[in-house]
């Protein structure tokens, strides 16, 4: 054990780097603003299909669930457990309210650096507007 300083010194040299990204976080100080969405103005369209807080946090699993439903079974109907009916359908129903895709969808997905593939299949509203 004539080396023992050198793997110490190796050993506290190693755990420095790797935890490097942690704790450059946590000391450098704020993270970034949230994004200032645009929510929609009509009053007609101002209740979700779910509270703001779940759409937030849950909406991917929504649609997910959603797609499955209407491709595997058919149904095209969501009853909400308040009773409200809303078809399943990202493009009619949530582009309905929040139909500017830049500064609704985009702000947060950025924001938190996902790349959604929604659009893979749908077509963008903005690319509508512009043909």
């Amino acid at each position: 054990m004539y080396d023992s300083g050198k793997i110490i010194i190796g050993i506290i040299i190693f755990i420095a780097l790797f935890t490097f990204p942690t704790w450059y976080l946590f000391t450098s100080g704020e993270a970034a603003p949230m994004p200032d969405l645009v929510y929609p103005e009509n009053e007609d369209q101002k209740e979700c299909v779910y509270s703001a807080e779940y759409m937030r946090a849950s909406h991917m699993d929504l649609l997910n669930e959603w797609r499955d439903i209407v491709v595997r079974e058919g149904k095209r109907t969501f009853t909400t457990t308040a009773g409200k009916k809303f078809e399943m359908s990202m493009t009619n129903t949530c582009l309905g309210c929040h139909s500017n895709k830049a500064q609704f969808c985009d702000q947060c997905h950025n924001y938190l650096e996902v790349n959604p593939y929604c659009w893979d299949c749908h077509v963008d509203p903005s690319q509508l507007e512009n043909q």
